[in-house]
This record gives C-alpha cells, sequence and structure tokens, in this order.
C-alpha cells in the first residue's frame, strides 16, 4: 500500500477537539447554543426576582384580573362597552382603537408621501422645493409637538356645537368631534353583506384572471372590462339592495350637542393629522430615495418611445423603485403603529391609555398588563414585517 492510498490518520485527544471547534458549522451551533442558554437564564433570573419581590410586598401574579369588572367609562370605542364589562373588553377596546389609529395613519401616509416624494423630483422648481421646504420642517418637529400643536391649537380652536360646520344637514365638524351617519342593520342586512363579501371576492378573482389574460394575449381588453363591469355590478347591488335593509341614524342637534349617527372625537383628528403629516415625510424621502436609484437612462428611454410622464411612473420608474422603497417602508409603518401610544397625551383612549394607564391604577397588576401591551405591539410589528417582506422578496429580481 503506497502513500497516497493510506487512511487518513484520525486525530485523537486535543487535536481532534481542536479540529472539531475550528469548523464553522460547530462554532456557529455552539455560540448559537450559548446565546440561547444566556437569555434563558436571564429570564429566569428577572422572573425569580420579580416573583420574589411581588412575594416580599404581598401582591401576587396571575391573569385573574381580566375577568373583573372594569368600572370605569371610555371616552369613544368603536365596539360595545360600558363600565360593567371586564378588563378583558377594556384591552381589547384599546387594541381596536390603536388599530383603526395606525391604519389610517399608515394608509393616508404612504400615499400622502408618495405623492410628495414623486413631486421631489419634479422638473419645476417650484413645486420640488415647496415638496422638500414640507419634508424639511415636519420631519425635524417632534411627533409629541406636532400632535399637542394640532389638539390645542386647530381642533380644539374650532366653534362649538350650535355654531360648528355643517355639511347638508348630515355632515357636521365642532370643537367635540366630527360627526356622521351611520348604519344600523338587523339580521338580514349581515346575510346581504355576507353576500356581498363572497360577489367581490369573485370579482376580484375574475379581475386576476382578466389582467393575466391581457399580458399573455396582447390586445385582449374584452376580459379586463368584464372584471371592471362585475365591480360595478356589486357596487350597485350593495348601493340599491342594501338600502332596503340598511337604517341610517343621522346626527341631529339636540340642545347644546349632537344626537344620533357616530362620531370620531378631536383626539383622534388631532392624532391623526400630526401622525399622518409626520410619517409621511419619513416615506417620502424613502419614495424619492428609490426613484433616484434608478439608473437615468430608464427615463430617457420612456420618452423615446413616446410615453407621458404618468406611463413613465406607473409601467417603468415605481416598479424598480419599489424594491428600493419597500424596506424603509416597512420601517415607516412599523414605527406608526408604535407612534400610537404618544396619543396618550391629548387623551385619546388607545391601548396605552385605557389600559396601561387607568387599569394599572385600579388594579396594580404592572406586570401583567405591561406584559400584555408589550406582547401586542411585538405580535403587530412581526406581522407587518413578515407580509412586507413577503411582498419585498416577491418583487425581487429572480437569479435564474
Amino acid at each position: 500500500m503506497n502513500e497516497a492510498s493510506a487512511p487518513p490518520v484520525r486525530q485523537r485527544g486535543w487535536a481532534g477537539l481542536t479540529s472539531f471547534l475550528n469548523r464553522d458549522s460547530t462554532r456557529g451551533n455552539v455560540i448559537q447554543g450559548l446565546t440561547l442558554l444566556f437569555v434563558l437564564c436571564l429570564i429566569v433570573y428577572l422572573g425569580s426576582n420579580a416573583a420574589y419581590n411581588l412575594d416580599r410586598l404581598g401582591m401576587m401574579f396571575g391573569f385573574d384580573f381580566l375577568s373583573s369588572t372594569s368600572g370605569f367609562d371610555i371616552s369613544w370605542s368603536l365596539i360595545p362597552y360600558d363600565p360593567s364589562m371586564t378588563y378583558w373588553r377594556v384591552f381589547m377596546v384599546g387594541i381596536v382603537n390603536t388599530l383603526v389609529l395606525s391604519f389610517n395613519v399608515i394608509l393616508f401616509g404612504t400615499i400622502i408621501g408618495t405623492i410628495v416624494g414623486i413631486l421631489r423630483l419634479s422638473s419645476n422648481p417650484l413645486v420640488a422645493q415647496l415638496a422638500r421646504c414640507y419634508v424639511e420642517v415636519v420631519r425635524n418637529v417632534p411627533l409629541l409637538i406636532q400632535i399637542i400643536f394640532w389638539f390645542t391649537a386647530v381642533f380644539s380652536a374650532l366653534p362649538p356645537p350650535r355654531r360648528g360646520y355643517m355639511l347638508g344637514d348630515l355632515f357636521f365638524l365642532n370643537n367635540r368631534g366630527f360627526y356622521f351617519p351611520s348604519p344600523q342593520g338587523d339580521i338580514s342586512f349581515f346575510w346581504f353583506l355576507g353576500a356581498f363579501v363572497l360577489f367581490a371576492a369573485a370579482a376580484w378573482l375574475l379581475r386576476r384572471k382578466a389582467q393575466q389574460a391581457r399580458i399573455n394575449q396582447t390586445g385582449n381588453h374584452k376580459a379586463l372590462r368584464t372584471g371592471w363591469l362585475v365591480w360595478g355590478v356589486a357596487l350597485v347591488l350593495a348601493c340599491v339592495i342594501g338600502n332596503g335593509f340598511i337604517e341610517w341614524s343621522v346626527p341631529a342637534l339636540d340642545g347644546f350637542n349632537l344626537e344620533g349617527g357616530q362620531y370620531v372625537p378631536v383626539a383622534f383628528g388631532a392624532a391623526f393629522v400630526a401622525m399622518t403629516v409626520y410619517r409621511s415625510a419619513a416615506i417620502a424621502e424613502s419614495v424619492r430615495a428609490g426613484m433616484e436609484s434608478i439608473d437615468r437612462g430608464q427615463h430617457e428611454a420612456a420618452r423615446t418611445i413616446g410615453f407621458s410622464r404618468f406611463q413613465t411612473l406607473r409601467l417603468i420608474l415605481i416598479p424598480q423603485a419599489i424594491r428600493a422603497i419597500i424596506p424603509p417602508l416597512a420601517n415607516s409603518w412599523l414605527v406608526a403603529v408604535k407612534d400610537s401610544s404618544l396619543a396618550v397625551a391629548i387623551g385619546f383612549p388607545e391601548l396605552v391609555s385605557v389600559f396601561m394607564q387607568t387599569s394599572i391604577n385600579q388594579t396594580g397588576r404592572a406586570i401583567e398588563i405591561i406584559s400584555m401591551v408589550m406582547g401586542f405591539y411585538i405580535f403587530v410589528s412581526l406581522t407587518i414585517s413578515y407580509l412586507l417582506n413577503k411582498y419585498n422578496a416577491r418583487v425581487q429580481y429572480k437569479v435564474m
């Protein structure tokens, strides 16, 4: 047997252990295991320390308080609530109010930010500079100051209900909030609503098929028009048929206040406007950076083949820029949800206000309540991050 065919000599003892630890995979697994062990030990230490302090103070740990009656009122809630309900209901009210505020801020902040970001790249110097001033002024003023400004200087300065602004005896705006008609339906309405949702889902699927047909067969606009027609029929059915099942509650002046309908308080309006304006400035910078990452040759090529500015944006620039916009946009959406907690400064009943303040003061269960609030924000943030990361992976260039 020659030397070339001789089996390798197995290393023993310290030399073998050193060779084993020098492998990248082994080193990575050891580091991860030590990190996990450290985190678990830290959690155990913090838990035992909290349990010791609670026992020393004669306090209990548990979530049984959630089934107790809250006994306090909440100024505004989108879901039914009264003081005879439990702390679990208070938690749900805070979640719904927080999600409604955050959703509106994300939606309108993204729309306004996209428009402002595109205007920053306008060939008109006046438009570009106005957009730049908007971004620089809004972005460099703390959000809390903007919330207080809009609440004290704008919304609280509105006239009282008797002298408030109105539109067609249906919509009212005063220093107590914005009032508008609200539907009041019975079980028939909910059956109709379920049928409409199914019909709208079918229309959406048909439109997707129509779009795919137009992509696969150049000039096939008939299927796409059919998809839009189905959407139109669904909308007409909702307005005509649904009108027979829905009774509308219209706000009307009764004494010194408005009765009937639905309303949103001025605290919601101030928080919504301030957070939307502030978040749109950050999104505008992300959009501008994403648009500027596209090579100028794309603009010139679009002009060469006769595309209008709108067609260039919709068909060429935005589909390419979205790959660079999504990562910072995801961060802006996450921050928008967490920024909603600042609305506690003006008395808006979001999660921190109704659960972390009032409920803690009444129950004394600080650890349980704070952990529930932290868990909510973590869950929402991870959900948004997961969805946007999935979309980001979908629009990225694929290496074949």
